[in-house]
């Protein structure tokens, strides 16, 4: 009994002597480990500001150059129309002919009453010449003289008015055949054939003109005194002669030609609260409609002074976006920020860094507050490959 007592004793003796050495050796290692361990290794881009492209882009809808209405000048009954409705006509093409008849007997009055009317004018020329001569003998006197001038000057007169009469029945027989006005596109309804017009009151139809087209779109009272203030900042401001507009269609195919602007409303529209603006583009094939749907991407805009930096470098807490920072220690510092406009190339950063700041991009699931870190230049290290999977930016 007593040989056991010892047994057990040496049993419990043995294991509570390897449990103590067991995690006195290992607690040493593991902080030996912990003192050893290397700051983790992080990519940095170095923020620097310059000047960088600003693409602005805009919800708008395409509208025609101008809209003409053609009516006759003249009335008559329609007897014929020159053009499939809804279809692209050429400037000065026929599109209606009004029955030219009335017109026609009206032309033929008038170049009679003309002829009529030098007839009159030649007796009363050849009356006036013998009165003249007879008064230059003494045998008739300066009032029949006289008389004999004042017809012959009404004779001149009724010529004149007979030519002014064919050159108006001229005209009104002109009228009868309507022509394009400019070139475009004709609204879908006319009056059918065989329709009485009135002169300046039947609307015919509708022209459209195309080529150029006009592009509507608006912007915001905050951009444009965005774009005031960046003007005021530069030596020589931005005009509209700098700048160029391209269109993308709903697809987001872009239209091939590049278009200007052309005016901006100096008001803003109290419902929307937005200013209108509208740019020109060139549209020769009629590729733009009318009431056509495109987005407008405005060129030639750039931030002066701009720092932008990656969306991977930003994250996103409670107190909004901000990023980590190298400090001159070597050490991670949170850094909250502004952000402004965001560009392909990353998102501008309006307040909390300052040009020739370390800014961590790559590895930043790894840094914290205060820590020490290794800044390599981003791309160049191993953790250029990882997917740290770090918050998105948000908007500012």
């Amino acid at each position: 009994m007593r040989n056991r007592l010892v047994l057990v004793i040496l049993i419990v003796a043995a294991l509570a002597g390897g449990a103590y050495y067991y995690y006195r050796h290992a607690g040493t290692e593991r902080t030996a480990e912990g003192a050893a361990a290397p700051p983790p290794e992080v990519g940095i881009v170095v923020a620097k500001p310059a000047e960088v492209p600003l693409p602005l882009e805009y919800a708008g809808r395409v509208a025609g150059f101008r809209d003409v209405e053609v009516r006759p000048r003249v009335g008559g009954l329609l007897l014929e129309r020159g053009f499939p409705e809804g279809t692209q006509v050429k400037a000065d093409q026929i599109l209606f002919r009004i029955d030219p008849a009335p017109y026609e007997v009206a032309l033929s009055r008038a170049e009679a009453q003309l002829k009529e009317a030098q007839a009159t004018l030649r007796q009363a020329e050849d009356e006036f010449a013998r009165s003249d001569e007879l008064l230059r003998r003494g045998v008739s006197t300066v009032k029949q003289r006289d008389d004999a001038a004042s017809k012959r000057d009404q004779a001149q007169a009724a010529v004149q008015a007979a030519e002014a009469e064919i050159a108006g029945a001229k005209l009104n027989l002109g009228y009868t055949t309507v022509k394009a006005p400019v070139a475009g596109v004709t609204a879908l309804l006319s009056p059918p054939v065989g329709t009485l017009v009135e002169a300046q009151q039947t609307l015919l139809t509708t022209i459209t003109q195309l080529d150029p087209a006009y592009v509507n779109y608006s912007f915001t009272d905050e951009e444009g005194q965005e774009f005031r203030a960046l003007n005021e900042r530069r030596a020589t401001p931005i005009g509209k002669e700098d700048l160029t507009v391209a269109l993308r269609y709903g697809t987001g195919r872009s239209y091939r030609l590049p278009g200007t602007i052309d005016v901006a409303a100096q008001r803003v529209d109290l419902q929307t609260g937005t200013i209108q603006a509208r740019a020109v583009f060139p549209n020769p094939d009629g590729d733009l409609l009318p009431g056509q749907f495109v987005r407008v991407q405005v060129r030639g805009v750039t931030l002066p002074d701009a720092i932008v930096i990656p969306k991977r470098a930003i994250s996103q807490g409670p107190q909004g976006p901000s990023v980590y920072v190298v400090a001159a220690d070597d050490t991670a510092e949170a850094r909250p920020i502004r952000l402004g406009h965001e560009l392909a190339a990353g998102w501008v950063v309006r307040e909390g860094l300052k040009g020739g700041e370390r800014v961590i991009v790559d590895g930043v699931i790894r840094v914290r507050p205060g820590a020490p870190v290794k800044a390599v230049e981003a791309g160049s290290g191993p953790q250029a490959a990882q997917k740290d999977g770090s918050a998105a930016p948000a908007r500012p």
